[in-house]
């Protein structure tokens, strides 16, 4: 029977002292400001966009909401990035994802300010999490080692599997657990024995985006599963990478979908504005 890793609880906890981080840099005369930028109206977007304003309401992090149209063009968005790259009052900027295709993703997040890139998606920023010395991390894979940290179970020498290789998830979550010095494999759709490989993880993070995947049969005995997942079933309920039913009895901790990963990545978007703003106003 597995420890449960609560996602909410850590989240909280987190919450709580960047509150204090955000009144002392207050105390400053630094104002920590995000600014979030969304074109089109994509459902899931807009509730993301909410929750990210919401949590800077939270932690008394301004923010600044910005809604372009679908038709928007990729010279009028490049436009507003500069205008926020050059406002002092903006310490972190964010252009939510997916964007409609007339926009390329990667002109836009090669526009944005690496010193305001709180989603640590800009080339220079991936350069320095491979290097190590970085200011910023992507934040679903940061919110994941928090939850690792929250078990007290020791990184260093562990087999880590990682199944997923995305630019967001998969291969920064790999890079940073490479620094905490685990033995690190990356898995993917390419590879051979996947079950197998997987059996050998004393640490299991899974972010494929398809609903329950990864079985009992894949996991070894006590290990640590960390599902990174945001599915539906076949009957449209929310659920994850992992079968949590059949895994959870055999793993020693496992997230639960929802409330495992998905509290962290806003809470850790928080932590980067803060960082920002702190490096902006040379209170490092």
């Amino acid at each position: 029977m597995a420890a449960i890793i609560d996602g909410k609880a850590v989240s909280a906890k987190l919450r709580q002292e960047m509150k204090g981080e955000v009144a002392a840099l207050q105390a400053k005369g630094i104002a920590p400001g995000l600014a979030v930028v969304l074109v089109g109206e994509d459902p899931a977007s807009q509730v993301y966009v909410r929750n990210k304003i919401r949590a800077c309401e939270e932690l008394g992090i301004r923010s600044q909401d910005h809604r372009l149209p679908t038709d928007t063009t990729q010279e009028r968005l490049l436009e507003l990035i500069g205008e926020l790259n050059n406002d002092p009052a903006v310490h972190g900027i964010l252009v939510q994802l997916p964007l409609p295709k007339q926009i390329s993703d990667q002109a836009v997040i090669a526009a944005i300010d690496p010193k305001k890139d709180v989603d640590a998606f800009h080339p220079q920023n991936v350069g320095k999490i491979v290097q190590g010395n970085y200011d910023f991390l992507p934040c679903t894979p940061a919110g994941v080692m928090a939850l690792l940290r929250s078990t007290g179970v020791p990184v260093a020498g562990k087999e880590c599997v990682v199944i997923g290789r995305s630019n967001i998830v998969g291969k920064p979550m790999a890079l940073l657990m490479l620094h905490e010095h685990a033995t690190v494999t990356i898995c993917h759709s390419r590879t051979r024995d996947l079950a197998e490989v997987c059996r050998r993880a004393d640490i299991l993070i899974v972010a494929i985006g398809k609903a329950r995947f990864v079985t009992a049969g894949m996991v070894k005995e006590g290990a640590v599963v960390i599902d990174v997942g945001m599915d539906r079933d076949e009957n449209g309920k929310l659920c994850g990478d992992v079968d949590f039913a059949g895994v959870e009895p055999k793993a020693g901790y496992i997230t639960p979908v929802p409330g495992g990963v998905g509290p962290m990545t806003i809470t850790m978007l928080m932590q980067n504005t803060i960082t920002a703003a702190r490096l902006a106003g040379g209170a490092v």
